[in-house]
């Protein structure tokens, strides 16, 4: 990987060294930071990196340096629901999708060959012909699965569960158009239907409401002590009947 980033700064350089903007080394050690993490970064993300290692470059030049890297086929910038625009390193010849945890934005890069092939025939079929495809998944993290009875997204609650609203992520957009709703932390809310499949139902105080699965992995919540309470004593009351003789 050292030789790769290497040849790529190499390359790059090769590709600027001309440019009337100049500041040649300046951008190159902005493009040396980068190859030097893995991670998908924010602009805020290469200012700090660089700030660590003794660089202290406006944020706007960081951009464009950036921006010219990307324009020129070394990195890409991703914009992921609910973030920022993050960079990520391109190896040409090879692609991979992302898997995006709601909770904590965690993003981990996956690639299956079966199923890449599969989206080939799908659009072959069509009569389609693909000149690039970008998946992302989105859902929870291993580590924040296993949080999920103290925290998790609305969408994963279950039918007859009620939940208390703990948070809201996402845009001003989706902020907007749940507040258009009523719904706010705080809020109890009761799951009507969810089958994993189109909208989920819930009920909140007399009024019924209709939400989409994408709207409601914005919304965080815990199940209600009410809810957990009554959990607790049907289990006791069930493992009572079974040690009677």
């Amino acid at each position: 990987m050292f030789k790769d980033n290497e040849i790529e700064k190499a390359n790059f350089k090769s590709l600027i060294e001309n440019d009337p903007v100049g500041m040649v080394e300046d951008r190159l050690n902005i493009i040396d930071t980068f190859l030097g993490t893995e991670e998908h970064v924010t602009l805020n993300d290469m200012v700090q990196l660089l700030e660590e290692k003794g660089y202290h470059y406006d944020p706007e030049f960081v951009r464009q340096c950036m921006n010219r890297w990307v324009a020129h086929g070394f990195a890409q910038k991703k914009t992921f629901e609910g973030q920022p625009p993050r960079y990520e390193h391109r190896h040409l010849g090879k692609h991979h999708d992302h898997l995006i945890c709601t909770k904590c934005g965690m993003i981990s890069e996956f690639r299956n060959e079966k199923m890449e092939k599969l989206q080939l025939k799908v659009a072959a079929r069509q009569g389609f012909h693909v000149l690039q495809h970008k998946m992302e998944i989105y859902g929870l993290c291993s580590k924040c699965l296993s949080e999920r009875s103290a925290l998790m997204p609305l969408a994963m609650a279950r039918a007859g569960e009620s939940v208390t609203v703990q948070s809201i992520v996402g845009g001003a957009q989706a902020r907007g158009r749940l507040a258009a709703l009523g719904v706010r932390p705080g809020d109890l809310l009761e799951i009507i239907n969810n089958n994993g499949l189109g909208q989920i139902i819930i009920g909140r105080g007399p009024t019924r409401m209709a939400m989409g699965r994408g709207l409601a992995q914005k919304i965080f919540v815990a199940l209600s002590h009410q809810h957990q309470a009554l959990k607790h004593h049907k289990h006791n009351k069930r493992h009572h009947h079974e040690r009677q003789p």
